[in-house]
């Protein structure tokens, strides 16, 4: 089986690193599939061996992607579109793999060139206008509701990523034996193909900033947008400190800005001395610092889609905290973390639980890896994969 695979976002930026695509990928070449990637020019190419990464031209002067719909985006899919005709039009493909946007077209592309369609949906498009208040025009939401709902009864399979959102589809497809959940839930290293190591930012620290000896340490490890919590988590830990003078938290990531806005967020919290942020690291640095965890948060505050660090959280064998939020219990529950509403108070005392009730702390790490490797694991995920792709043959 040959496959035109289209992600457009940035493939493997500091900024953002397309996971899912990469390991869809990756397994697909494992299980006999030849695979052509379209994606942007913005990123590194990463070393999957037999695919070809095409790239549309980087257009650097228009700056870098963000999260979220954008003009940027819009302009970004017109070459993405003409790339995508351009392979169809001069190769035989038997299977188009649309991440997101990438489907709208396709839809329309798929009788013309008789190819089978996979819509790999991360997100309801028609919700993000909404969420990032691009737009308050009913007429756009409308087509983009119709252009998605059309390409999810268009598409051979539907591939979507968490619970939530495979809810969502339920009440659109009209075949569900189409429908395939396939869980973001694997982590291994990725390398670039012009570097030895594992993705990482060239200009971020390769070493340890040195920490202080004989403290606990609650290690948060990921971007630090709003909706992460990061706010949250360090007047959590600032509730929770006074009982806990030996706690030193550590947040791995971010930018420059965000990390100065959140180091004067631990210096009016009185918590500064007790706080390191290391800004944005290597893959592998930061499971160093994740190895150092005496316990793991996810303090998000926002959102639906589970976040992908859960999974490698739950894999770890380290007590996990969480919020205990729609976009956290979906996967986790108080029988593999410890649970906390969204305030300080709360958040604090659960953090002061997971260090202190040893016990209990693991007895819940062992439950989350235990579920890690019934549901989530690299062999399940190869399963799921595997009958998406024997249904299409």
């Amino acid at each position: 089986m040959r496959a035109l695979v289209i992600a457009p976002q940035p493939f493997f930026t500091p900024r953002g690193t397309p996971f899912s695509v990469y390991y869809r990928t990756l397994i697909s070449r494992e299980l006999g599939v030849e695979v052509d990637l379209v994606t942007y020019g913005e990123g590194r190419d990463v070393d999957l061996p037999g695919v070809r990464i095409l790239r549309i031209p980087r257009f650097a002067w228009l700056g870098n992607v963000k999260t979220g719909p954008s003009m940027l985006k819009l302009y970004l899919d017109f070459f993405v579109f003409w790339r995508t005709l351009w392979q169809l039009l001069t190769n035989r493909y038997d299977l188009v793999h649309a991440h997101e946007e990438a489907v709208f077209f396709c839809r329309f592309l798929k009788p013309l060139f008789r190819f089978r369609l996979v819509y790999d949906m991360h997100s309801s498009l028609p919700q993000q206008l909404s969420n990032f208040n691009y737009t308050d025009s009913r007429l756009i939401y409308r087509l983009f509701k119709w252009l998605e709902d059309s390409s999810i009864n268009a598409a051979d399979a539907v591939i979507t990523i968490c619970p939530d959102l495979a809810d969502y589809v339920a009440t659109v497809i009209e075949d569900p034996d189409k429908h395939f959940l396939i869980e973001n839930s694997i982590f291994e290293p990725v390398r670039l193909a012009d570097a030895a190591g594992t993705q990482s930012d060239t200009a971020a620290p390769e070493t340890l900033v040195p920490l202080p000896e004989g403290r606990k340490f609650i290690v948060y490890a990921g971007t630090l947008e709003h909706y992460q919590g990061i706010g949250l988590l360090i007047r959590s830990f600032k509730c929770m400190r006074d009982q806990n003078d030996d706690a030193y938290l550590v947040i791995v990531g971010g930018t420059p800005e965000q990390v100065e806005n959140y180091r004067q967020l631990a210096t009016e919290e009185g918590v500064a001395d007790a706080c390191c942020l290391t800004g944005r690291v290597s893959q592998a640095l930061a499971n160093e610092y994740i190895g150092l965890a005496d316990v793991q948060v996810s303090p998000r505050t926002e959102g639906t889609n589970t976040p992908l660090k859960v999974y490698q959280q739950l894999a770890s064998g380290i007590p996990l905290v969480a919020t205990d939020i729609y976009s956290h219990t979906q996967v986790l529950d108080a029988n593999v973390a410890f649970m906390a509403a969204p305030e300080p108070v709360a958040f604090g005392a659960a953090l002061d639980d997971a260090i202190h009730d040893s016990e209990r702390a693991q007895r819940l790490a062992a439950n989350a890896l235990r579920l890690y490797d019934e549901k989530y694991s690299r062999e399940s995920y190869v399963k799921k994969l595997s009958q998406l792709l024997a249904g299409l043959k």
